[in-house]
């Protein structure tokens, strides 16, 4: 079952530019699509603008990773806000060597897959035991950390740094997003950190350092990201899914207020869902919704409501071959992070 690996798509290899121009002129989505891929390169145009992408749902394991790795090569993000699942067990998972193996949902018994330790996302299969070496790998990196709390973004960092320093992965490496983040000291936040394969590395070191452990500081994890904001006012948005990255990135808008600091409303945004917005649920909320709580100014908003493994690569291969992100600076936050709190 576990023969055809996921091969993630390369949005340099196809240009949509003239395609997605004509479908501002059709209707619906389409329409929705190209509005919403305009306003993400002006997000790139706009050198002043610091872009947060935010990632929910199964979007590595599903062969979206190279197209986040090509905006962070090009500096076309500048922070990531996500679900640890993403960052964890598809993206760190596949830097440490391991795949994601196309299978399907029709006809398959997954208590059969249950019997040969074989995880199913949907049409794609996981290999259970590589997932724990996948755990097992975060609970090494715990132990070789200063036992305090960490923000999450601290911690990937550390990933990062693991796949630096050990040249076994130096292949599998490559296209990585936690690998090209830290390389670019570009700041990746997983507010929900436990919530992944990270949480099991973290209950067994803690577990079996129960006197003495690190831990992961959701709080910091707000206070870092308020910080971002509070020094580099004009922001967008880039909301693949909702949930808890939506939800965290919206709210430091927010947080500036409560700190009685001045923050504009993110100026730009841009989500990507399949969530509908009349159950009152976050997913599905409307952006124009978000203004009524002070989070994201309506000018330049646009929802799409389609599946990220269609829309996503449309919208940003649009803005990768508009090359209007040539110029845009590389703002390494990771280490403007660091040397704040190195400093205080």
């Amino acid at each position: 079952m576990l023969q055809k690996t996921i091969q993630h798509i390369d949005i340099s290899q196809h240009n949509v530019v003239s395609m997605v121009e004509a479908m501002e002129n059709m209707a619906f989505q389409a329409r929705n699509l190209a509005r919403g891929a305009k306003i993400f390169n002006m997000m790139q145009a706009d050198k002043s603008c610091t872009v947060y992408l935010t990632l929910a749902g199964s979007l590595i394991s599903a062969g979206l990773k190279k197209v986040v790795v090509d905006l962070i090569k090009n500096n076309m993000v500048d922070v990531i806000v996500s679900t640890g699942a993403n960052i964890v067990d598809q993206d760190f998972f596949e830097a440490l060597g391991f795949k994601h193996y196309m299978g399907s949902p029709y006809g398959v018994d997954d208590q059969e897959l249950r019997e040969l330790m074989i995880d199913r996302i949907y049409d794609t299969y996981i290999d259970e035991e590589d997932l724990r070496i996948c755990d097992a790998t975060i609970g090494e990196i715990c132990e070789s950390l200063p036992h305090k709390p960490h923000s999450s973004r601290e911690f990937i960092r550390e990933m990062g740094r693991f796949l630096q320093e050990n040249e076994k992965y130096a292949e599998s490496r490559k296209e990585s997003i936690v690998y090209q983040c830290f390389k670019k000291g570009v700041p990746i936040f997983v507010p929900a950190f436990s919530d992944c394969s990270a949480g099991f590395g973290l209950v067994h070191h803690q577990y079996h350092n129960p006197e003495s452990h690190l831990s992961i500081d959701s709080a910091k994890d707000f206070l870092e990201i308020t910080k971002i904001k509070l020094a580099n006012q004009e922001s967008g948005l880039f909301m693949i899914g909702g949930g808890v990255p939506k939800n965290f990135v919206q709210d430091i808008v927010v947080a500036c207020d409560i700190l009685e600091k001045e923050a504009p409303m993110h100026k730009y945004a841009v989500q990507i869902t399949v969530a509908d917005e009349r159950d009152g649920a976050l997913s599905g909320s409307t952006l124009k919704e978000a203004c009524s709580w002070g989070k994201v100014d309506t000018v330049y908003e646009q929802m799409i409501f389609s599946e990220a493994t269609i829309a996503m690569p449309i919208v940003a291969g649009y803005a990768v071959h508009k090359r209007d992100w040539v110029g845009r600076p590389e703002r390494r936050l990771n280490e403007i992070l660091d040397n704040a709190l190195v400093g205080a």
